[in-house]
Parts: C-alpha cells; structure tokens; sequence
C-alpha cells in the first residue's frame, strides 16, 4: 500500500508528529496562509523578520488611483461658479423688473393723492374767499314779481328779480352768481373781483356790446 503524503513527511523529517491533543486544540489555519493540505502549518523557510513587500490597504501605503472626484465626504461639490449658467446679456431678473414696477406705482399713486389733495385744498380756499367777498353783497329781494331766465351748467335757470333789476341786468350793470344752490343778484363790481378768484361761480353777466339774439334767434333776455 502506498504511504500518505503525512507518513512520507515525517519519515523525511520535514515535520515533526503533533500529540492529538495539541492538534485538537490549535486553531484552524487560515486558507491560504501556506498550510499544508492535512492542516498542519507548513514548516518550510519563511522569513521571519521584515515587513512584508508591498503595502496593504489599511497597513502601509495608500492604494493607488483612490482619489476622489467629487471632493471631500464622496459628494459632488454644489455652487461652484462654473456649474452656474451665465446670464443673458439684457436680461432682468423678473423678481428685480415686478419690484421696479411696484415702486413706479407706488409713486404714481402718491402723486395722484397729492395733486387730487392739492385741488381740494384749491377748491375749499376759492369757496372761502368766494363766501367772504358775497357776503352782504346780495340784492335778492324778497318781494321781486320779474323771472329773467339765463342758461347756467347746461340747463336753463332763472332768479327773480323786479323791473328795475330786469334792467339793470339786460343793461350788464347787474350780474348773478351761484352760491350754494342759489343764484344771487349782485352788482358788476362784484362780478369783476368773482372774476379773479373763481370764475366758474359766474351765473350772468350781460355784455351790452354784444348781441341780444342767441344763434336760435332768442332773445338771451326773454321772459317765459
């Protein structure tokens, strides 16, 4: 019968016989850590000082080709300047052109505000110098039995007036002027200042150089 490959070991004496116990309790040899194939250590050279050639991962050098194209931590790096798109030449960042058209309208409408608040002031002053220059200057009298009708805001109105005033006012010597909803009789002096200040409260003012027929050919002094 042929020997095995462990008798023809120890009779060689490359190896020495391990007792059945200390076999037992050794620890298993690594795979491919130069055991032999019956599990016993290989007892051949080895060197036994030095480091050995060529670094692991872990131990030695670093491996090659292990750098990282993403940067720090493995993540691809964000914001950099060359990943950004550049803008168009002209273009205007639509948040930008809607707070510039805010802004425009915001100024629009205080001008607005202010002139409408200017003509108001405008208004309640000439209403005041108005008051203060009628006041007395009325020459309504309470017991006048003449109509003199005139057109006055695009409708015909009409003050009451006697003979004496009737002609007076056909003759522009007289005038009538509108004060809150009513039509006084004041004198031609009286209409000249109203002139200055507000001209719109002007009712009547007869111009004796003009003519006394309209282009209907009505008498601008006609009774009815």
């Amino acid at each position: 019968m042929a020997e095995s490959l462990r008798d023809q070991l120890l009779k060689s004496g490359l190896v020495k016989e391990v007792p059945e116990e200390k076999r037992k309790s050794a620890p298993p040899s690594r795979s491919g850590s130069g055991g032999s194939a019956s599990g016993q250590p290989y007892a051949g050279n080895r060197p036994k000082h030095g480091k050995p050639q060529g670094g692991r991962p872990g131990q030695g050098g670093k491996p090659q080709g292990s750098g990282n194209p993403h940067g720090k931590g493995g993540r691809p790096q964000q914001g950099s300047k060359a990943a950004q798109a550049p803008r168009k030449d002209g273009e205007i960042d639509l948040a930008k052109a809607y707070a510039i058209r805010a802004q425009k309208e915001a100024t629009e409408r205080k001008q607005a505000e202010a002139q409408a608040a200017e003509q108001a002031r405008l208004r309640k002053e000439r209403k005041r110098k108005v008051e203060e220059l009628l006041k007395g200057k009325a020459l309504n009298l309470a017991d006048a039995d003449q109509v003199r009708h005139f057109p006055y805001g695009d409708k015909i109105r009409r003050v009451y007036v006697d003979a004496k005033q009737l002609a007076a006012l056909n003759a522009g010597e007289l005038g009538v002027v509108q004060q809150g909803g009513r039509y006084l009789v004041v004198e031609k002096t009286v209409i000249e200042e109203l002139r200055g200040i507000a001209p719109e409260f002007i009712a009547l003012l007869v111009d004796p150089n003009a003519v006394n027929e309209s282009d209907d050919g009505v008498p601008d002094d006609l009774m009815w």
